[in-house]
């Protein structure tokens, strides 16, 4: 089915060429470039560990780009690794030398534990010294970053032996989880994941509700492993954050993402005072589709009016560059990039990785994307969506590889903005008012999962991250009942979650692979509403300051970076601001 569909859409060749990166896996770059990363770590941890306060500006700048340049091509090997494995997660050698990688990694991070520690506890006038000269100036951003960590650093034996653990740890966990669910095959068509949730949008109600029924099946199947697995990073998060004295779970993501505690609550209380929105809506729409209950299968249903057609992967890629084109002629360069210069994987591919992600590979390289192509209007948004984290990743990369890479929040922003650009051009090609009306309608769906879905998420790992930590390990019925706690909230009576809805939270990567991520979808998708406001009012100025802030990547905190846009993250009334945005779009829908 994959390949007659990815010939259908024309998508059988798009694959990316990581040729930027290495040849192959048997590329002699690959040895050379981790020999030079052990030699260049051992000898600056010769030349500097125990005296890095007593270092010279001069000599203290140049040991910084030293560990750079060894960082780059630890993130070279990585993301070729990493990059190699995901398209073919049931192939042995990719995922051997994946794991190999993360132990080489590990054992040059290991001598180089040191430079950070020391940092982070340096006299803070002896530190003021270093980032006051013009030398270290471009990593001043990073470097206070680096500080900003010092309470929740151990010693260095205890971090240099974490460091050794790492690829058997967490790492390896999250590898079992990819392989695991690229193996699965669901229903006796034996689909691919990406291929049964794709199902789940059809407009007929009996495929959707055996899509659910044989998504559920095969999550059963390996429910024990991922139980397992999600216990297991549960703890080892409990235990990493017992040991570096984070007061809560979400703590080091907050940290991470530049963000103090009072901005994500004023984001989560603002967002969960409005799930009346997300019950509206669903009420709503079980009537436009006449069904007397709206059951959790039907949550995605499309609208009669809504354009059913394949569209040709050459088609998608004129319709988001000339959604690009019409903000920004250089958005869409950049963006032409990508097709050109076979930046994309977008075939099903059995073994493949499901859902879409981008990668910003390293600065001397180019980002790459992987998508999951059907050839569905969603699809579409989906492209749309990876190539504004693509465009952000390419402009941010002049800022080097300590400072291009940016806080997950803004991150989603750059995404999140992309689609909304991608919609309105969309919208305008749409003449017919029932269609337009179909097309709102998923568009609003599209905004509901960015919004309320991820932050009912959140809700969910808040529960189970408390849970776990106050009585133990957590049963496959605990984790299901908590899942459907957090989704109940937000639907309340206007979507009936089945049984099979249960254990739907076994098959979310973001809980896993970056525990507290999914706030950030939340944060970018209001954001941008605010931000857009500002571009039709602003216009031509608003895209100077746009583009500056994707090439700004991260150094800078979000707060600094958003002063241009006069945004006050703290202040409940923006959030409510960006969520009455949502709600004049549905009262448009009930008045229609």
């Amino acid at each position: 089915m994959s390949n007659s569909l990815n010939h259908d859409l024309g998508t059988t060749d798009v694959r990316w060429n990581l040729d930027s990166l290495y040849d192959s896996l048997q590329d002699e770059l690959l040895r050379d470039d981790l020999d030079l990363c052990m030699q260049e770590a051992e000898m600056l941890k010769e030349q500097c560990s125990g005296r890095l306060a007593k270092l010279e500006p001069a000599v203290f700048s140049r040991s910084l780009r030293r560990l750079e340049r060894i960082q780059v091509n630890l993130g070279r090997i990585d993301t070729y690794a990493f990059l190699n494995f995901v398209t073919q997660v049931k192939n042995d050698e990719a995922s051997a030398f994946l794991q190999k990688s993360k132990e080489d990694a590990s054992r040059v991070n290991r001598e180089l534990v040191f430079f950070d520690l020391e940092w982070a506890q340096m006299d803070q006038a002896a530190a003021d010294i270093l980032l006051a000269t013009d030398d270290v100036s471009p990593y001043r951003h990073y470097l206070k970053n680096v500080r900003r960590y010092a309470d929740h650093l151990l010693s260095q034996p205890e971090e240099s032996l974490l460091v050794e653990f790492s690829p058997v740890g967490n790492e390896s966990w999250l590898t079992l989880f990819e392989k695991v669910m690229g193996h699965l095959e669901f229903g006796e068509s034996k689909r691919s994941e990406e291929e049964v949730l794709s199902a789940l949008y059809s407009a007929s109600r009996e495929e959707r509700q055996r899509a659910a029924q044989e998504l559920t099946d095969g999550l059963q199947s390996q429910i024990h492993i991922l139980s397992h697995i999600f216990n297991t990073i549960l703890a080892e998060k409990m235990i990493n954050d017992r040991l570096r004295h984070y007061s809560s779970w979400v703590s080091s993501r907050n940290l991470s993402n530049e963000l103090n505690d009072r901005t994500v609550e004023a984001l989560i209380d603002s967002t969960t005072a409005r799930y009346d929105i997300v019950q509206r809506y669903y009420t709503l729409k079980k009537d436009i589709l006449g069904l007397a209950e709206l059951h959790d299968f039907d949550r995605y249903a499309p609208l009669p009016s809504l354009p059913d057609r394949l569209i040709h992967w050459e088609e998608c890629k004129e319709m988001v560059l000339e959604g690009f084109r019409g903000f920004s002629p250089e958005m869409a360069d950049v963006a032409t990039l990508f097709f050109t210069q076979n930046w994309i994987h977008a075939p099903l591919l059995e073994g493949k990785r499901g859902g879409a992600f981008a990668h910003p590979a390293v600065p001397d390289a180019n980002p790459y994307i992987l998508v999951n192509y059907t050839g569905t209007l969603r699809d579409v948004s989906t492209v749309a969506h990876e190539l504004g984290h693509g465009i952000h990743q390419y402009l941010a990369k002049e800022k080097g590889y300590f400072n291009s890479d940016t806080p997950l929040v803004l991150a989603e922003t750059a995404s999140i903005f992309a689609e909304l650009l991608v919609f309105h051009n969309q919208l305008e090609t749409l003449s017919n008012s029932e269609e337009k009306r179909a097309f709102i309608c998923q568009k609003l769906e599209s905004i509901f999962a960015s919004v309320f879905r991820q932050v009912s998420m959140n809700r969910f790992e808040d529960m189970v991250h408390t849970r776990r930590r106050e009585q133990g390990e957590l049963s496959t019925e605990e984790l299901s009942t908590l899942w459907m706690k957090s989704q109940e909230a937000m639907f309340g009576d206007s979507v009936e979650l089945g049984q099979q809805y249960r254990i739907w939270w076994s098959y979310i990567p973001h809980f896993l692979h970056t525990p507290g991520y999914v706030y950030s979808y939340a944060f970018g998708e209001l954001l941008v509403l605010a931000l857009y406001n500002l571009y039709e009012k602003e216009g031509d100025s608003f895209i100077v300051k746009y583009l500056h802030l994707l090439s700004e990547g991260g150094s800078k905190s979000p707060y600094e970076l958003l002063v241009p846009f006069t945004i006050d993250l703290n202040d409940q009334s923006f959030w409510q601001g960006g969520l009455l945005v949502i709600e004049n779009m549905l009262k448009e829908l009930e008045t229609l």
